[in-house]
């Protein structure tokens, strides 16, 4: 399965990128996490359904810093051949 999620809120300067790079590490994703100009951030991420259910759980809280109000999910097959979880720029 496949999740592009995008997370509203205060997001951006807090570590929010690395910590869900972390996260998704941990809970055996691959993918990748982004800013977006918008000051929202942006993830794909690749696993299995309750991974990536897991995965939404955990970016509701995010690091300390952060505060999320919103995330917005888009789920369907996976069709990437990702080997890690990166921080892109």
């Amino acid at each position: 399965m496949q999740l592009r999620a995008t997370v509203h809120g205060k997001v951006q300067g807090v570590w929010f990128r690395a910590w869900t790079r972390d996260t998704a590490t941990n809970l055996g994703l691959t993918g990748w996490v982004r800013n977006l100009p918008s000051g929202d951030v942006e993830t794909l991420a690749d696993g299995t359904r309750e991974q990536l259910e897991e995965f939404i759980l955990r970016l509701w809280d995010g690091p300390p810093l952060a505060r999320v109000t919103d995330i917005r999910s888009e789920w369907s097959e996976a069709d990437n051949d990702f080997t890690a979880f990166t921080v892109r720029r």
